[in-house]
């Protein structure tokens, strides 16, 4: 609802309800000014019939604090409205608010409203007239009702629920920053510690919304739409040490905001659109402030004497002054401390002023954004401590004139100066004043710092020998980013004192670098950094740097030095060497022997083979090594910082052999996580002492299960940490199950299974059982060589020699000879319309009876037929027939089998049974 949140319409609504009982005229807006709360094209008026001069502000301590607000209150019309013919709403004539019409003027308008069409309105209040109701009003004011209650249900279903837009963490610390919210959620908790809402639509901050924040130690609502703040808003965060309220829309700052803040170390106002600090001191009663931030770029204008009264000692100091038209006399010579001011200004024209009132309380000064160009600056006679250490120019531009006004500036700097420029432009030739009265004054100048100077007129510019005076007790210069490709020998020369030097990001090359390290050049130096620069050859640039004496330390990374040659020449006194970042692809006897730090992080290199006993620190991260270098090589060694090469493991005798080694990051490589190596690992919890990057840089690449997880909390299960002891187990249990399924098979006749089922597969694959046109024989015998007296002489005949004759199919006889014999029982048993099984303690254990009969069985029960007819020749006990013979042993037991009688007289039936039965 724009800026407002629900509880606000609930509090507009209320008064509609309120002021639509004591008289209130309730009109429609125009529909081009559409309410600011996101109801489409609809104002509400909150007008009484006959408005006096307090009914505006009766009408906003109804409607809350922001009504009447511009851009998102209530308005008041400058007329009240009229009905048109045809019912359109117009302006009518009426005096303005602050004159209250007479009971006649009043009555004249009503008259004028009720002839010109009006529908019926309701006069509540007022003289007598008033009092009577014309017809229709009840009907018209609980339809108006009715409305108003549908409205609140629709904003309470329809507003969101902006508190859920907050994501607080356990300790309290809440997160709203970029929500596009439209005003301070509601219900904030006692248990917040800090909540950050910047970079929101937030225009409002009412006395109630942040009043259960009574623990709140930070709050952010920087870069919201912030154009108003009720004078109590604050008054229940005593405990709030951080408040930033920049880059918001407040045109004024009041001191009830900031008077229950007492314990407030950090304020931020900058970016707001106020034009003063306001008529009284703000943070008179902010004794703990250590941070300020004030002002803005264009319409903050003026400092008055009184806007920093109350604050005796800060921290840090900024100020937006850049439009700065007017300074009051010592406005900043209250303070009695700054540590470090920030000043923004466009002209230097109260620059002089300024810098006179902090001479004495100011440590470090930063001008930024400023135009140097008229700055003129006078001899100022004081008497006071001199505590400025520190200048810093922030792109600021410097002409030749206006840099002779600034070392007159530094003249009044402590006895230990250090002068940094940043993002400058030198607009000049360098034509300084030689002759200035001031050199011997600023020779106390300690540390120079220049960064990104830009010099238009780069190729006409002198060679700074006017300055080279103020040069001699300069102990550390810094100069980068600034295109710097050549040092005169004379300047490096005259600094004598210089013991550290920075030309990292220039256009240096190794005969350049040669005029620069000329002889008795820079004669204290002990740090050169000559980082970035295009140096090429790492032979030249060694030999080149024989002249320094006194240097140990040199930086000469990101140049590139692919390939180096063999042997190579350095000062002797240097012990520190950065060739990080220099494309080499291997390491020779050119690094010298003698170095007790080396930096080669961030080449190619595959291998380590140096042996360099003096050692300390190596730093060889980002390269292509597979394992840790050999420590022989390292006795002295006591750091080393190996991460992100290929290592993929290292062993707690590889660890235990860099016997001084006190720091090692081995981290981000491409660990193969063994059980050896996480055994190794997980069992040495004093590993994380000499690990500065454990656990959390040591992740596994392999296997690829556990790929991405942290050592630390990989487990491999047993058969990959046991593989030989797991294969050996289960070859002995294989071994140990082949040998029980051979007793088994032995015992269940396991192998005849076998053979049975191979047997019956083949049979399986041929054509079923012939037709009946197809068969050769009426029965085949199945009978063991011990019964073969019986069955040729006495079946055979029987059955043969009858009328009409039977054809017995006999393996003696009617087996094709050469075929298998497997193959001529199967034929047979097809062949035969029945088989006869002559049973008997022989049939019983002879080998191919029980072939003939297990082929039998399968055909038998595999075409669900009845072709088998049992024949005992003597008594059989069922126990005798095999287990594995189950079919038959079910068939004994549920069918009828023909039993050869001793009895000669019995004989005779039972050939005449048998017969029966084939012919069956």
């Amino acid at each position: 609802m724009g800026g407002w949140g629900v509880q606000s319409f609930k509090k507009i609504l209320t008064g509609w309800v309120i002021s639509l009982l004591r008289g209130c005229e309730i009109c429609p807006c125009d529909s081009g000014n559409p309410m600011t709360t996101g109801l489409p094209a609809f104002r509400f008026y909150f007008l009484p019939r006959h408005p006096g001069p307090g009914h505006l502000t009766e009408l906003r301590s109804r409607t809350g604090a922001a009504a009447g607000r511009a851009g998102r209150g209530w308005r008041l019309p400058a007329s009240p409205l009229r009905r048109a013919p045809g019912g359109r709403v117009v302006p009518a004539a009426r005096p303005p608010l602050a004159s209250s019409p007479s009971p006649r003027s009043g009555r004249e308008a009503a008259r004028r409203r009720s002839g010109s069409g009006g529908g019926r309105k309701a006069r509540l209040g007022g003289g007598p007239a008033s009092r009577r109701l014309n017809h229709g009003t009840m009907p018209h004011a609980l339809w108006t009702l009715w409305v108003l209650g549908t409205v609140i249900s629709l904003f309470k279903e329809g507003a969101p629920d902006q508190a859920s837009s907050l994501t607080c963490d356990p300790p309290g610390i809440c997160d709203g920053h970029s929500r596009s919210l439209i005003s301070i959620p509601s219900g904030l908790m006692a248990t917040m510690k800090s909540l950050d809402l910047s970079n929101n639509k937030i225009t409002y901050v009412s006395n109630s919304d942040l009043r259960g924040c009574v623990n709140l130690k930070a709050l952010r609502l920087g870069s919201n739409n912030i154009d108003t703040i009720e004078e109590d808003s604050f008054f229940s965060l005593g405990s709030l040490e951080h408040l930033d309220l920049s880059y918001n829309l407040l045109p004024n700052l009041s001191a009830s905001w900031f008077r229950p803040l007492t314990s407030l170390n950090f304020l931020n106002l900058l970016g707001n659109p106020y034009k003063t600090l306001g008529k009284t001191s703000l943070f008179s009663h902010l004794t703990n402030l250590r941070i300020l931030k004030v002002g803005h770029s264009y319409h903050f204008t003026e400092i008055q004497e009184k806007d920093f009264v109350g604050l005796t000692v800060l921290k840090e100091l900024e100020i937006d002054a850049s439009n700065l038209q007017k300074y009051g006399p010592n406005s900043l010579k209250v303070i009695q401390n700054i540590s470090h001011l920030i000043l923004h200004m466009k002209q230097p024209a109260f620059l002089p002023e300024i810098f006179v009132d902090l001479v004495s309380s100011l440590e470090h000064l930063e001008l930024r954004d400023t135009r140097l160009g008229t700055f003129r600056f006078s001899k100022v006679s004081t008497n006071e401590t001199k505590t400025i250490k520190k200048f810093t120019f922030r792109n600021v531009e410097i002409t030749d004139e206006s840099f002779n006004e600034m070392v007159k500036l530094l003249n009044y700097g402590s006895d230990i100066l250090d002068v940094e420029f940043d993002s400058c432009t030198l607009d000049g030739l360098g034509d300084f004043d030689p002759a200035m009265d001031t050199n011997k004054d600023v020779s106390k100048i300690e540390t120079l710092t220049i960064r990104r100077l830009y010099i238009p007129h780069f190729y006409s510019f002198y060679d700074l020998r006017s300055l080279y005076s103020l040069t001699g007790t300069v102990k550390r210069i810094t100069i980068e980013n600034s295109k710097v490709f050549l040092v005169p020998c004379l300047l490096s020369q005259h600094l004598k004192s210089l013991e550290y030097l920075d030309l990292s990001g220039n256009l240096l090359v190794e005969n350049s670098l040669k005029n620069a390290a000329c002889e008795y050049a820079w004669p204290s130096l002990q740090t050169l950094i000559l980082r970035q620069n295009h140096l090429r050859s790492l032979e030249q640039t060694g030999e080149t740097l024989l002249t320094l004496k006194s240097l140990t330390n040199l930086d000469i990374s990101k140049n590139n030095f692919h390939p180096i040659s063999k042997t190579c020449q350095w000062p002797e006194k240097m012990t520190c060497l950065n060739l990080s970042s220099t494309r080499i692809q291997s390491l020779t006897k050119c690094i010298p022997q003698k170095l007790e730090i080396l930096d080669v992080s961030n080449n190619s290199l595959s291998s380590f083979s140096l042996t360099m006993p003096q050692l300390r620190e190596l730093y060889i991260s980002g390269n292509k090594l597979k394992t840790l270098p050999d420590a022989s090589s390292f006795p002295m060694l006591l750091v080393m910082r190996i991460s992100r090469n290929t290592i993929n493991t290292f062993s707690k005798e590889q660890l235990d052999s860099f016997q001084k080694l006190k720091t090692l990051e081995a981290g981000s490589n491409n660990f193969i996580c063994s059980c050896e190596f996480l055994s190794f690992t997980q069992g040495q919890p004093a590993l994380a002492q000499v690990l500065i990057d454990w656990p959390e840089n040591y992740l596994c690449d392999s296997p690829s299960h556990v790929r991405g997880q942290r050592v630390q909390d990989t487990h491999l299960s047993a058969s990959e940490c046991h593989r030989v002891a797991l294969v050996s187990a289960v070859c002995c249990a294989l071994f140990l199950l082949i040998l029980l399924a051979g007793v088994l098979c032995h015992r269940f006749h396991g192998l005849w299974y076998m053979k049975m089922m191979w047997a019956w597969l083949q049979a399986k694959r041929k054509p079923k059982r012939a037709p009946q046109r197809d068969l050769c024989y009426d029965a085949f015998v199945s009978y063991s060589e011990q019964d073969s007296h019986w069955v040729e002489n006495l079946m055979v005949q029987e059955l043969e020699h009858f009328n009409p004759p039977f054809k017995l199919c006999l393996h003696k006889r009617d087996f094709v000879p050469g075929k298998w014999i497997i193959d001529n029982i199967i034929d047979s048993i097809e062949k035969s319309h029945k088989t006869i099984f002559v049973l008997s303690e022989n049939f019983v254990k002879s080998e191919w009876c029980k072939y003939e009969l297990d082929f039998s069985h399968f055909r038998l029960f595999d075409e669900n037929n009845d072709a088998a007819i049992l024949v005992l020749l003597e008594p059989l006990e069922k126990k005798a027939i095999p287990q594995r013979f189950c079919k038959l042993r079910k068939i004994m037991n549920t069918k009828t089998y023909l039993e050869w009688p001793t009895d000669e007289t019995q004989q005779e039936g039972f050939w005449l049974n048998l017969r029966t039965a084939i012919k069956s």
